[in-house]
């Protein structure tokens, strides 16, 4: 924690993940969050597998699914192609509009989540990807990241814990708040 914010802090080895303990289908998933220039964080969700490995940092873990991205256009990663800046669904659709957010302010995201299969995401209220997960290219993206000795037609998740990445650069998260629907 820190000035009321929770904190993925850099570091090279390590890659721990804030993931709740409840998982998710229906939702409304609301917060804000800042990064600097550099950074890389994003909000992983409809998760399909989670790698896990240990170095001398201790465990590590890394969420394998859906991603909202949280990068700005100077991060090299974000810099190389649309579908990796903030906002994203992260190496497939790129934002429309596309915004670019507050370098090193607090900026308010949306996740909203319809059954598993319906998704936006909003930032700093405006609405930039919306999607349907039966779609093909989401459909193969998700099943790259079953488990790799998953059986042919093995059936996606479609609820999942929600994980805040930290992929090796301070990333700071406030106001975070879910909003289950009445079909969960």
């Amino acid at each position: 924690m820190e000035d009321g914010a929770l904190k993925g802090f850099a570091g090279a080895d390590g890659l721990q993940d804030i993931r709740t303990m409840e998982s998710f289908r229906s939702f409304e998933l609301q917060f804000d969050w800042r990064i600097l220039s550099g950074g890389n964080s994003g909000v992983k969700y409809l998760i399909q597998r989670v790698d896990e490995w240990r170095n001398a940092s201790g465990r590590q873990a890394r969420a394998r699914g859906l991603e909202y991205q949280l990068a700005y256009a100077t991060n090299s990663d974000a810099a190389s192609d649309p579908r990796r800046v903030a906002a994203s669904l992260y190496s497939l659709l790129a934002p429309r509009p596309q915004l670019t957010p507050r370098i090193g302010e607090y900026n308010h995201s949306r996740l909203v989540v319809i059954s598993g299969h319906h998704i936006e995401h909003w930032l700093n209220g405006i609405k930039v990807v919306d999607f349907d997960t039966q779609g093909p290219e989401v459909q193969r993206l998700l099943r790259g990241d079953l488990p790799k000795d998953s059986a042919p037609g093995t059936p996606l998740i479609e609820e999942s814990p929600i994980s805040l990445q930290n992929h090796g650069s301070a990333a700071w998260f406030r106001n975070v708040k879910i909003l289950v629907a009445k079909d969960q």
